[in-house]
């Protein structure tokens, strides 16, 4: 016996696609489910400025497989020097969606973030005025904060003053992994949404740790308690239009991911929708997967919901889901959840 699901095409609303070879390498994985996605600029060196994100728009467009009709939703890079003219040209051309905001050390790529947030207020106020929503990676890097008590701090230390002093500012969590983060939304229904990726969904710190450090689930925001992954579980199944999915599908070599400093990110663009149809079969909320994938995100961002479709069928077996990627000589290792999933696109 199989089981079909057939939903409106799905967007992801937090992607790296990184550049050169490996945005040759993982591109098709995205374009072979996703209709469109915010695109992160966390380059080296960063997408700052509005030519910046025309050259990195123009390499991805050069990348597509033949006869894609995938779209990159553009963003740029917060820094204390960002010129509020420019990103706003580049935002009124319709060149980007959005604007991302790493506070400096948080993650890969992140150092040329936020330090002093005092420093871009004008920025943040220029963006709320123009209605660009700003993008945040909500942690806060100071040394004497737990790596897993880093969301629920920058909740109050930055976040919440942030949206006090500029609240016409549109802005979406990224990747919420607590339960202060879920509840902080559904607290403040306005202007406010989150993404939320499928490790979170599926794996919880144990996963991680226990039995010894497993490099292929280490990500930042890093995966905290099983009562944090089952909030984020009741959030993205609810309903609520204010949650919805952005993978945070993050390639590195897996040399990079297995070695003494393992690399942040989990590689799960290949595999992301299948594991979510089984994510959201097991808590008997197949009938709200397609608002959580391909719904609320264009609602929040004020998009149109793709026009095609996809199914997903769902056999008495397991799936054989990809295990890597080929990018010449420095495969990617596709995220595994370490449990059967049933479902797989065709």
């Amino acid at each position: 016996m199989t089981q079909t699901l057939t939903l409106r095409r799905p967007d992801d609303w937090h992607l790296h696609l990184r550049d050169d070879a490996m945005l040759q390498a993982v591109l098709p994985e995205t374009t072979r489910h996703f209709a469109r996605a915010i695109i992160m600029p966390n380059l080296v060196p960063p997408v700052v400025t509005m030519a910046d994100a025309q050259s990195y728009k123009a390499r991805i467009k050069a990348a597509m497989p033949q006869g894609s009709r995938f779209t990159p939703l553009m963003t740029l890079y917060l820094t204390e020097n960002t010129e509020a003219d420019d990103l706003a040209a580049a935002y009124s051309s319709g060149l980007i969606s959005a604007v991302k905001l790493y506070p400096a050390g948080a993650t890969t790529n992140s150092a040329s973030g936020v330090a002093n947030f005092d420093k871009v207020r004008p920025v943040l106020e220029r963006m709320a005025e123009i209605g660009c929503p700003l993008l945040v990676h909500g942690e806060v890097t100071d040394h004497d904060i737990d790596i897993f008590d880093r969301e629920a701090v920058f909740i109050d230390r930055v976040l919440d003053p942030i949206r006090r002093a500029t609240p016409a500012l549109k802005v979406v969590m990224e990747h919420i992994t607590t339960k202060d983060g879920a509840d902080y939304v559904r607290a403040n229904p306005e202007r406010l949404g989150a993404t939320i990726t499928v490790q979170h969904l599926m794996l919880d710190r144990n996963h991680m740790l226990v039995g010894g450090m497993r490099p292929h689930y280490y990500c930042l925001p890093i995966l905290k308690r099983r009562e944090h992954r089952e909030a984020l579980l009741s959030a993205a199944t609810s309903g609520d239009k204010r949650f919805f999915l952005g993978t945070d599908s993050a390639p590195h070599a897996t040399h990079a991911k297995e070695s003494e400093c393992c690399s942040a990110g989990c590689f799960t663009a290949p595999v992301a929708l299948a594991c979510l149809a089984q994510t959201f079969d097991d808590a008997g909320a197949l009938d709200r997967l397609e608002g959580f994938a391909s719904l609320n995100g264009p609602g929040f961002y004020g998009l149109p919901p793709n026009e095609d479709s996809i199914t997903l069928t769902k056999s008495e077996s397991p799936a054989n889901l990809p295990k890597q990627v080929e990018n010449g000589s420095d495969p990617i290792t596709v995220f595994d959840p370490g449990s059967p999933v049933y479902w797989s696109v065709t």
